[in-house]
């Protein structure tokens, strides 16, 4: 082996120059090494899966539902009930709540063997969607999928903070909720670039490609070193101590909390786009490449100010901005959709690293997964209660409007419960381990 070699082993293994969390290194982040880059691939393949579902549900409501069966001429467009749509999505944003038993075991069996096992199941049964039957086939397809797929990014942020240092976290973690965007836009760009009006069975197959890559990507998986030594399988799959119950359970709530406007904010894009609005599939597809760009920038400036000014306050202020931003998408035209929608992108995707950075340095690493997780449903049950509530509301007032309004002002005032959270900025994540091992 040549000295070279041996210094690119070494940049690979716990502690090394490599990983960005330890001593060896100060001018290589951990961002930039292939432990974190190979979740982030991960993460680039649970978007393509998930925003396959939001990008082509109208598609899949035309094709197995009948045009022109409302009595408001624009809703009618749709092909099924908004109400339909609506629970549709929530039975599919409710099955990720099986991700926390998968996210849980991340800190029983590990987080390379869940991540790799989750992956495989969820961008499996995604491929299978194409082939979906009928429109409620399609949709236990990739509900099924989705606990797998949520617990993919989950597990993924935990080991991108595990393989960081407190000054690197928030980057690693930038990187996992940029790549999850990638995907997402790869799935929204690609639909509208296939010729014609591409059938939502191919627009479904983008996940087959994701799903080719992962035995490539299965050889650089690793698992974290702080990690290594502490996960075992004993307690309760999903149980949380006593002793970090509370910050736990207010995370979570401010997670579910930003989520009712994310939820139906996101996902009824393109159905109330091009439902409603009658704006083209280019017009969309345009519309989400612009918030790659958005996104990005929402991602820089919020792993700034959750490293300049602290987790919390950047947390809050990005919540309470998404939930003024999806308020004015769906005030009627779309020059509101299209500024309501970047400036959401932008401030949701904010919320990301300093959140993140909470879920890290708020908990210990044999729980960490698992807080992971809890987050994760948090954050399913916010978005099904604001899809089902979205959506009901919509039909009752023949438009979006108020159901956006509402739950628009409620995420702003909401936010505010960051100012209970410890701030965490600076925390690493060994002193966190030894000062959970210290008896209370």
């Amino acid at each position: 082996m040549t000295a070279g070699e041996r210094d690119d082993r070494a940049g690979d293994q716990p502690g090394g120059a490599g990983q960005g969390a330890g001593p060896g290194n100060p001018t290589r982040p951990a961002w930039l090494t292939a432990p974190v880059l190979v979740v982030a691939a991960l993460s680039i393949g649970a978007g393509i899966a998930q925003y396959a579902v939001t990008t082509v549900i109208g598609d899949v409501a035309m094709t197995f539902g009948t045009p022109g069966g409302e009595t408001d001429e624009a809703m009618a467009q749709l092909g099924l009930p908004a109400t339909t749509i609506g629970i549709a999505l929530a039975i599919i944003r409710l099955a990720s709540l099986g991700s926390l038993p998968i996210a849980a075991a991340a800190d029983r069996f590990g987080r390379r063997s869940v991540l790799l096992t989750a992956a495989a199941v969820g961008l499996g049964l995604t491929s299978l969607a194409a082939l979906a039957p009928g429109f409620w086939w399609y949709v236990a397809l990739v509900a099924f999928a989705r606990p797998a797929l949520s617990a993919v990014n989950a597990v993924a942020g935990v080991v991108a903070a595990e393989e960081a240092n407190a000054r690197d976290r928030s980057a690693s973690l930038a990187l996992i909720a940029a790549a999850y965007g990638l995907g997402a836009g790869i799935v929204a760009v690609g639909r509208g670039l296939l010729p014609g009006d591409p059938s939502f069975r191919v627009v479904m197959l983008f996940a087959t490609v994701a799903l080719l890559a992962l035995p490539i990507l299965a050889r650089r998986v690793r698992e974290p070193a702080i990690a290594a030594t502490r996960v075992t399988p004993t307690g309760l799959p999903g149980a949380i101590p006593r002793r970090y119950l509370g910050r736990v359970a207010l995370l979570a709530l401010l997670t579910g909390s930003i989520a009712l406007a994310t939820g139906p904010g996101f996902t009824y894009l393109f159905v109330y786009g091009e439902g409603v609005l009658d704006a083209s599939p280019l017009f969309l597809s345009v519309l989400v490449l612009a918030a790659g760009p958005a996104g990005l920038a929402g991602i820089l400036l919020g792993r700034w100010g959750a490293d300049r000014l602290g987790r919390t306050p950047t947390a809050g202020v990005s919540m309470a901005a998404t939930g003024l931003a999806v308020a004015y998408a769906y005030r009627g035209d779309l020059t509101d959709l299209a500024v309501g929608y970047l400036v959401g992108i932008a401030a949701s995707s904010a919320f990301a690293p300093p959140t993140g950075a909470l879920i890290a340095e708020l908990v210990p690493t044999r729980i960490r997964a698992t807080v992971a997780g809890w987050e994760t449903v948090a954050g399913v049950l916010g978005a099904v209660i604001g899809l089902t509530s979205f959506g009901v509301l919509a039909d009752l007032t023949g438009g979006f409007a108020a159901a956006a309004r509402l739950i628009g002002i409620v995420v702003a005032v909401v936010a505010i419960g960051f100012t209970w959270l410890p701030e965490t900025r600076g925390q690493e994540l060994d002193q966190l381990d030894a000062d959970a091992d210290r008896p209370s």
